[in-house]
């Protein structure tokens, strides 16, 4: 079973991304901020993240940057799951390595789709 942590701040948000993510067949973990998965993805790599941009503490950016330098860090697919619409953000976003991007509010058909193109279902 594939598995997926959840990065936001909103524990509204989180639910609905679990629900999602555990209806298309995923083991999921949940935090709250880059920090806090940061400390999760060094004891343990998750197959996917789904990730919040704007966050308390460690913001998505940042957490992806750091991702990216960790040994291993470059194998997790991330999937940003934000509000930012602004063209030079979503490029920021791909170019800091998030593999796709996804506009609040979505769906599972659009998380769905996602995933598909970037080979996890």
């Amino acid at each position: 079973m594939a598995s997926c942590l959840i990065v936001d701040d909103s524990k509204v948000v989180r639910k609905l991304e679990r629900r999602i993510m555990e209806e298309l067949g995923f083991a999921v973990s949940e935090v709250e901020d880059g920090k806090q998965a940061a400390d999760y993805c060094t004891q343990q790599k998750p197959d996917l993240i789904l990730l919040d941009w704007h966050m308390p503490v460690m913001n998505g950016i940042e957490f992806l940057k750091v991702l990216r330098a960790m040994p291993g860090g470059d194998s997790p697919k991330v999937i940003f799951c934000t509000t930012e619409s602004d063209v030079n953000n979503i490029m920021m976003a791909i170019e800091s390595g998030a593999n796709e991007y996804v506009m609040k509010p979505f769906d599972a058909e659009i998380i769905k789709g996602k995933l598909e193109q970037i080979s996890m279902i």
